[in-house]
């Protein structure tokens, strides 16, 4: 069992309240994910839920037990930082085995589950040798492997790529994301990069200012953001938000989406994301634009326009285009996915 429930968990540092009545439960076997800006208070949380912060209010259950004020070695987790943290004078083999050494089991049982271990993780070939011969990947996957053979009740994760290059984060996520299908345990992964919480997480937690600002899947948040901080936060290029009244008294938007507008109540700004914008040449559509900026990045273009008092507008559009700095053109939006956010910045189609 791997189950963990937070409640009303808070945090101060002596007067600064970093972590605010937060309520969380997750589940047994669950892929977590918290996400948000730096100082958002989302490895604090880790570390609270680890045993490393104390908590300052509220109750943190294991399997339904309370476990507030118990030690990290009492609460049969095991956690995975940014740094390997891997002893530099001993081999793979040892590095995995010492949490089971330091717990006294017997030499062929700390063997054994090694191998079983370095089997999954891809390291079998590699027990002999040391940390300075491994690269950055294989000296994570010897932490993460440190960890499992504790069989702890729950991996907490702190940005533990955040030290690799940006093929080896991928490489890494592939291997994280094989590791929980077949381990079936209760993770929670900290990370900043939001691309990282969409490809790996069963639900992600989007942490503002120590308060959560939604719970869901990557698809219901991508698809459904509660408020503009979740719409701006989750999604690669972020959504486009634009001014409510700007939009509406421009003289650059066609009736069609003025009369669109119009049926809208409590309205203080729209939100659109890149892949639902359509370029029309010829400067039809519903607002008119040009094209500023163009970012080729192969498979996809991402195209920066001035649509006057409208701003700059991202667009997302396959490359095989023939568009160019300057050009005057046409956006169509696709109406069913314009989002709309009221004065205090809640999404109200929701």
């Amino acid at each position: 069992m791997g189950s963990i429930e937070l409640k009303k968990v808070k945090k101060w540092f002596n007067e600064v309240n970093v972590i605010k009545s937060i309520d969380l439960k997750i589940y047994d076997g669950e892929f977590l994910v918290l996400v948000g800006p730096s100082g958002c208070g989302k490895s604090t949380l880790l570390r609270m839920i680890g045993g490393l912060e104390d908590t300052s209010m509220g109750d943190i259950l294991i399997d339904g037990q309370v476990v507030t004020n118990f030690p990290p070695s009492k609460r049969g987790l095991s956690m995975v930082f940014q740094s390997y943290a891997l002893y530099p004078h001993l081999t793979v083999e040892e590095n995995m085995g010492f949490p089971l050494k330091t717990a006294g089991e017997k030499k062929n049982v700390i063997k054994n589950r090694v191998e079983k271990v370095a089997k999954v993780l891809k390291l079998e070939n590699y027990s002999n040798r040391l940390p300075k011969t491994l690269s950055g990947g294989q000296r994570q996957r010897v932490a993460i492997g440190r960890s499992i053979v504790r069989n702890p009740t729950a991996f907490l994760f702190d940005e533990p790529l955040s030290n690799l290059d940006a093929a080896l984060r991928v490489d890494m996520r592939l291997e994280l994301a094989k590791l929980h299908q077949e381990l079936k345990a209760t993770m929670i992964y900290v990370t900043h990069d939001q691309v990282e919480a969409m490809t790996l997480a069963d639900r992600i937690v989007v942490l503002d200012s120590g308060s959560i600002s939604q719970i869901g899947t990557p698809k219901n948040l991508y698809e459904m953001p509660q408020n503009l901080f979740v719409a701006q936060f989750i999604g690669s290029p972020k959504m486009n938000i634009i001014n409510y009244r700007d939009i509406y008294n421009s003289s650059n938007i066609d009736q069609e989406l003025r009369d669109f507008l119009l049926t809208k109540k409590r309205v203080a700004n729209i939100g659109i994301r890149p892949e639902h914008i359509k370029i029309v040449m010829n400067s039809k559509g519903h607002v008119k634009a040009t094209t500023d900026v163009i970012e080729y990045l192969g498979a996809d273009t991402f195209v920066i326009v001035n649509a006057d008092t409208l701003g700059g507008v991202r667009i997302r559009c396959e490359s095989n285009n023939t568009l160019e700095k300057g050009l005057k053109i046409g956006l169509k939006f696709e109406l069913s996915k314009i989002h709309f956010f009221d004065q205090e910045g809640t999404n109200i189609n929701i």
